[in-house]
């Protein structure tokens, strides 16, 4: 016998709800509950107010719901979030937290690949202070895909795959190892990964570990 656990999990597009879904289907102890707020992503790309406090607004009408661990899937929201201000009984899985972890334990140039700009500064900066705190030398450069978050904002996701494989065809073979940071990156990078027989990081592989390792999974 084993008791189920609920896991509300915080998205910026509802695209991202079937890499979650497909991720964790075979684990029958856990159900999921998904939100989605698409329009924070659109304040944080065009203005510079304070929304660290509707992150907290979020997350905390979540933890009200019933949930048993909250996992925030969203890098801005990340970013976003204080949680000093914050007082829950329960946990919070940070998706980009178990993803840094395996970052660090490359010993070779990479290359992290992002395709939302707004995205970057906010990850990079909590990746070298994850480096820091864990005693890790990295040597990462990050960039963006250039004109590419629209398309999957507008729901064209074919394009925005092409797009990303395109660009992996460009950088291949540079002796970098090569990372995607935003979720909605993943079927890209495994597709093109199958495809050419090569390993491509992203916060997906070390997510399923993670949850597994901290006992969520009985």
């Amino acid at each position: 016998m084993y008791l189920k656990k609920t896991i509300g999990c915080l998205h910026a597009h509802h695209s991202n709800i079937d890499y979650i879904e497909q991720t964790f289907n075979s684990f029958q102890e856990m159900e999921l509950v998904h939100f989605v707020d698409p329009g924070l992503i659109q304040h944080v790309a065009k203005t510079n107010v304070d929304l660290s406090c509707k992150v907290k607004e979020q997350v905390e009408w979540m933890a009200s719901c019933g949930v048993d661990v909250i996992l925030i899937t969203c890098t801005n929201y990340i970013a976003l979030l204080n949680e000093d201000e914050l007082s829950l009984p329960i946990p919070i899985i940070k998706i980009d937290e178990p993803f840094f972890q395996s970052l660090c334990e490359v010993s070779q140039p990479q290359i992290i690949l992002f395709t939302n700009p707004a995205t970057v500064d906010g990850t990079m900066e909590r990746l070298y202070h994850y480096a820091k705190l864990h005693h890790k030398t990295i040597n990462v450069q990050a960039t963006v895909i250039d004109k590419t978050f629209e398309l999957i904002m507008q729901g064209n996701k074919q394009a925005y795959n092409d797009a990303i494989k395109h660009y992996f065809r460009e950088i291949m073979g540079d002796g970098r190892s090569i990372a995607v940071a935003q979720l909605s990156m993943v079927d890209a990078a495994e597709q093109f990964a199958k495809e050419m027989d090569l390993e491509i990081t992203h916060p997906l592989q070390s997510l399923v570990e993670f949850v597994v390792g901290k006992g969520y999974r009985q």
